[in-house]
């Protein structure tokens, strides 16, 4: 009786052990997870963003869409441009990159090639049609 004690006791201990490194492993893991996760923010919350800190915006459409209307110092990175290789227009990766295009849907595929490539903080805004602050044009 008492070898089945011991060994139960032996044998839980083991497991608490076990359940804090595992726990200890998985929170590391989340640890590094959030810090370079997507985040899809409102229009309100990315111009908060830009007037209280230093971001970085970026506009991933087209030379022709930006051309016809685009945020104050946005930096042009077309989502097509995107590839394997760090875009030489944004050469910080701990840089907050603030991410719109027209619609919302490549700043999504633009923002999670960006985290792929390794980037660090990275937030998607959506599109410059639900952008109701002013726009710069070209020309």
């Amino acid at each position: 009786m008492r070898q089945i004690l011991l060994f139960a006791a032996l044998a839980a201990s083991l497991a608490l052990l076990a359940g804090c490194a595992l726990s200890k492993t998985k929170k590391d893991t989340e640890d590094v997870a959030e810090k370079a996760a997507y985040h899809k923010i409102s229009a309100e919350e990315a111009y908060k963003m830009m007037t209280s800190q230093e971001v970085v915006v970026v506009d991933v459409r087209t030379r022709e869409e930006y051309d016809g209307g685009h945020i104050e110092n946005a930096v042009l990175v077309p989502n097509e441009s995107i590839g394997s290789e760090m875009p030489e227009a944004l050469p910080d990766k701990e840089a907050t990159l603030l991410i719109y295009c027209r619609s919302g849907r490549r700043s999504k595929d633009a923002a999670q090639k960006l985290l792929a490539l390794g980037y660090q903080s990275v937030y998607d805004f959506g599109g410059v049609i639900d952008w109701p602050y002013e726009l710069v044009k070209e020309g």
